[in-house]
C-alpha cells in the first residue's frame, strides 16, 4: 500500500490525484475487505500536469476493486479522466446528482473532441456507455453501494453550492459482524457562502474523517455587494475608454453566475445610458449549451433567484445578452470589438486562458490600453491566466500560442466571484458539525493555502477544546 494513506478500523484512503496540487481530484476509499469507492476522476491542469510523475491519460491503478465512482461535480479537473477510467475496465455505476447527470454528457463530449477524437460515431458510442452506467441521485437520498454479510457501504449527496449539480459526499461504512460504523465525508469543491444562483452548502451532522478542499484556504473573499461594485467599476472604466471587457470564465458555473450578476446590475442601472447600451456577449457554444441546461433546472436555483423569476425577470436570458456560435461569427466579433470601441463585455472560455476562444480576444486586445481583462476565478500556476494576472499590472508580457504579447490592457481581479469557499467558509463547514471529525485531510490547494488552513483549523480546534489531526497528503497514483 502507498505510504501516504489514511487507515482507520474500516477503511484506507489513497489519493490518486488532487492532493499534491489544485487539480486532478481522484480519491479511492478502500473498505477493510479490499473493495473500494472512487470519488472523482479528474484531469491535472497547469503546473499540476507538468509535475506529476505519470501519464494521466491512462489510469494506472487497479480498478477491479472499485464498486462505484461518485462524481462531486462536472468540472474537467474532477471528471476529465473518466474516459480513461472506462478504458481501464471500469463498468460499475457512476453516481452523481440529477443536474450533474444532465451536464456530464456535454462536458465529456467536449473533452473527447479536444483530447481524444472528433469521430462523432465514437463519441456517441462512448456517451451511450456513460449513460448506461449513470445513476442520478436526488440530494439527501442514501444509496446502497454494497450490502452483504461482510460490508455495508452507502453514499449520500448533499448540496455543495459550487456549480449547478455540485455535491459533497457522505460515505457510511459498516461491518455487520461487529456493528462498527464509520463516516467519511468528501467535500468536493464547496461554494462560497454568498455565491449567486445556488443554495449554500449545509454541513453534515458528523464525520469521522473529512477530506476537505483548500483552494482558498489562505484568504477571505470580498462581500457580495463589494464585489458587485468592483465588477461594475471595472466594466465602466473599460467602457469609458471605449474598450471591451474580456472575462475569461469556465463554461459551466462561472459564466452563469456572471450572467446572473450582470442582469442584476443592468436592472438596477435602468436610468444609466451607459449600461443600457451595453452588450453582454457569451462567445462559447459550450457555455451557451450549459446555460440552456441551467435555465431548464430552475427548481435547483436558490430563493433569491426564484424571487427574480417570480417578478418576471430572466436572469440567464435577458435582452442585452447575445451568444456567438460559429467560428466565423467569433472571428468577426473579435475584429469588430478590437477596432470599433463598441461597449461590450465578452465572457469566453477557457477560465485560465489555456485555450479556447478567449485566446483570440486576448491576442487582439491585450496590447491596447482601451481594453480590460477581468479575472473572476482562480488562475492556476503555470497557466497564461496566472501570468497575465501577475505581470499585467507591471506592464509585463505573456506568451500566447507561442507569441509574446505586451500587456497594456487593464488587468483586474475580483476574488469574491470565486466559486470556491474561502477560509471562513471552510472553517464553518467543520464548526457547524454536531460531531467534529477526528481527521481532516486537506486537498485541492497550493501548499501555502493548505498550510494556512491547517493553522486555522488547529487554532479553531484548540479554542473549542477539540482534538483534530490535520494532514496534508500527497498523490499516490500507483
Amino acid at each position: 500500500m502507498a505510504l501516504d494513506t489514511l487507515s482507520t478500523p474500516l477503511s484506507t484512503l489513497v489519493h490518486r490525484g488532487g492532493a499534491s496540487g489544485v487539480t486532478g481530484s481522484c480519491h479511492q476509499l478502500y473498505a477493510g475487505d479490499g473493495r473500494s469507492l472512487l470519488v472523482d476522476c479528474g484531469l491535472f491542469q497547469g503546473d499540476d500536469a507538468a509535475s506529476e510523475r505519470f501519464d494521466q491519460l491512462t489510469v494506472d491503478f487497479d480498478v477491479a476493486s472499485v464498486q462505484a465512482l461518485v462524481i462531486t461535480h462536472v468540472h474537467i479537473d474532477h471528471v476529465g479522466r473518466l474516459p480513461y477510467l472506462l478504458a481501464a475496465g471500469f463498468t460499475g455505476p457512476i453516481i452523481c446528482s440529477v443536474p450533474s447527470a444532465q451536464l456530464l454528457p456535454l462536458v465529456i463530449e467536449d473533452a473527447l473532441k479536444i483530447g481524444f477524437t472528433r469521430d462523432q460515431a465514437l463519441i456517441e458510442a462512448f456517451l451511450a456507455r456513460v449513460s448506461d452506467q449513470l445513476v442520478p441521485l436526488e440530494y439527501g437520498q442514501w444509496h446502497p453501494v454494497v450490502e452483504d454479510a461482510a460490508l455495508t457501504m452507502r453514499v449520500r449527496l448533499r448540496r455543495a453550492g459550487h456549480i449547478l449539480g455540485s455535491c459533497y459526499v457522505e460515505v457510511a461504512l459498516g461491518d455487520p459482524a461487529t456493528h462498527h460504523e464509520e463516516s467519511v465525508v468528501f467535500s468536493g469543491d464547496l461554494g462560497a457562502a454568498n455565491s449567486p444562483l445556488l443554495p449554500v452548502a449545509e454541513s453534515p451532522s458528523k464525520a469521522d474523517v473529512l477530506v476537505l478542499e483548500a483552494t482558498y484556504g489562505d484568504r477571505l473573499h470580498e462581500g457580495r455587494s463589494e464585489r458587485a461594485d468592483t465588477l461594475k467599476r471595472a466594466i465602466e472604466q473599460a467602457l469609458e475608454n471605449q474598450g471591451t471587457v474580456i472575462i475569461p470564465a469556465f463554461s459551466i458555473g462561472r459564466t452563469q453566475e456572471l450572467l446572473y450578476e450582470l442582469e442584476g446590475i443592468i436592472h438596477d442601472a435602468a436610468d444609466q445610458a451607459l449600461w443600457q447600451s451595453l452588450e453582454i456577449i457569451v462567445d462559447s457554444p459550450l457555455a451557451a449549451r450549459f446555460t440552456h441546461v441551467y435555465r431548464a433546472l430552475k427548481p435547483y436555483w436558490d430563493e433569491e433567484a426564484q424571487t427574480r423569476l417570480s417578478a418576471g425577470r430572466h436572469p440567464l436570458n435577458f435582452d442585452a445578452l447575445y451568444t456567438v456560435d460559429s467560428h466565423e461569427a467569433h472571428e468577426q466579433t473579435v475584429r469588430y470589438l478590437a477596432e470599433s470601441g463598441r461597449p461590450a463585455v465578452v465572457i469566453a472560455a477557457s477560465g485560465m486562458c489555456a485555450g479556447g476562444r478567449v485566446m483570440n480576444y486576448l491576442k487582439a486586445m491585450l496590447g491596447d490600453a482601451r481594453h480590460q481583462v477581468l479575472f473572476v476565478g482562480y488562475q492556476g500556476a503555470g497557466t497564461p491566466g496566472r501570468d497575465i494576472q501577475r505581470y499585467g499590472a507591471k506592464g509585463g508580457w505573456v506568451v500566447l500560442d507561442g507569441e509574446r504579447i505586451d500587456i497594456r490592457a487593464g488587468v483586474t481581479t475580483i476574488s469574491g466571484y470565486s466559486a470556491h469557499a474561502d477560509q471562513a467558509d471552510l472553517l464553518a463547514f467543520i464548526r457547524q458539525m454536531s460531531r467534529w471529525p477526528h481527521e481532516v485531510r486537506l486537498v485541492h490547494g497550493d501548499t501555502p493555502a493548505k498550510q494556512a488552513l491547517k493553522t486555522a483549523i488547529d487554532a479553531m480546534a484548540a479554542q473549542h477544546g477539540k482534538s483534530i489531526r490535520v494532514t496534508l497528503p500527497t498523490n499516490q497514483p500507483q
